[in-house]
């Protein structure tokens, strides 16, 4: 008798053979939600057992003593952030180090992507204090919500001015970028009006990769550490499964390439330009990543200390210890 795992995801295109059947396990039943909003805690959740987390807010947990959740270092989402800073289209402004001085909007003061960009800015000479940050949602469709988080600061960090949608106040002139992984609707017309601020952001991840040696992690797998305690062999047994999505999936994707224009040419340039590997899960490959991020939120005053590697993940992705000092 398999083992019921009920999982919340996003929507991503590689979990598409975990969803549809076509990856299985005859130890698991895996009941998968396709959900919009993460989970915001799955270790109060009582509708899952497993859910993609985001890497800011389980860090905090693990620094809060709160150890409900065991996450493993499977970055269900990471990606670039370079292509994720946008401007208005007649902006002057083609480079990190211009926004020092200026006005940028965030969706969220602690939000795992929004971090890593601040750390692309940071490399580039802007932090935190060389800019007036604003809080806010993206666009009239999302909702008003706490998006300081409690990290706000009159006069460095404050929320967006009356709440008002950030596309909005980019257009106006109020702000001079937006930080944002997900494009506004219309924004791929050609009269939408923004553009990335960077002309060439695929030049600028790559020497970003050349430097750290790694495409940021944003989500992971948090587990509830109860269903984990009874059933240890589940971290390994999801892993595995996700992993084969994610081969299933790229093979697929290759195959059927012609479905959108130009995507062989992507898939050829990500192979080439690319190691093999560099989208691995587990603690050792992604050891580094995980440090440059704890210390960027340290840095950035999100956590209040530096964390270890081995605090934030003290299992790996098949459950054996990662500290066996």
């Amino acid at each position: 008798m398999p083992l019921t795992l009920r999982l919340a995801l996003r929507d991503w295109d590689y979990i598409t053979p975990l969803v549809l059947g076509d990856v299985s396990s005859p130890k698991l039943d895996i009941r998968v939600d396709r959900v919009g909003t993460l989970i915001s805690h799955v270790g109060k959740s009582d509708a899952y057992d497993a859910a993609e987390t985001s890497f800011s807010r389980y860090t905090q947990m693990r620094i809060d003593g709160d150890e409900s959740v065991v996450g493993i270092p499977n970055f269900i989402m990471r990606g670039f952030r370079h292509r994720c800073v946008v401007t208005a289209k007649d902006s002057p402004i083609t480079s990190f180090a211009q926004l020092a001085g200026k006005r940028i909007g965030v969706t969220g003061w602690r939000d795992s992507g929004n971090t890593w960009t601040r750390a692309a800015l940071r490399r580039e000479g802007v932090g935190v204090e060389d800019a007036m940050w604003y809080a806010g949602r993206l666009t009239e469709a999302h909702p008003i919500a706490d998006r300081l988080d409690g990290f706000g600061r009159p006069g460095r960090i404050e929320a967006a001015p009356g709440e008002r949608p950030m596309v909005n106040l980019l257009k106006e002139g109020q702000l001079d970028a937006i930080f944002t992984p997900f494009m506004p609707d219309g924004y791929f017309a050609g009269n939408s009006g923004f553009r990335q601020l960077l002309p060439d952001f695929r030049a600028a991840e790559h020497r970003y990769f050349a430097d750290v040696g790694y495409v940021p992690g944003m989500h992971l797998i948090g587990f509830k550490a109860e269903f984990v305690a009874e059933h240890p062999w589940v971290m390994a047994e999801l892993n595995a499964l996700l992993d084969e999505s994610q081969r299933v999936w790229l093979n697929k994707r290759r195959k059927y390439a012609d479905t959108t224009p130009f995507m062989l040419d992507e898939l050829l340039k990500s192979a080439a330009e690319l190691p093999e590997g560099w989208d691995a899960s587990g603690f050792a490959t992604n050891r580094k990543m995980i440090a440059d991020f704890a210390g960027e939120l340290h840095v950035q005053g999100i956590l209040p200390r530096l964390m270890t590697p081995e605090e934030l993940f003290p299992f790996d992705v098949d459950g054996s210890r990662t500290n066996t000092l």
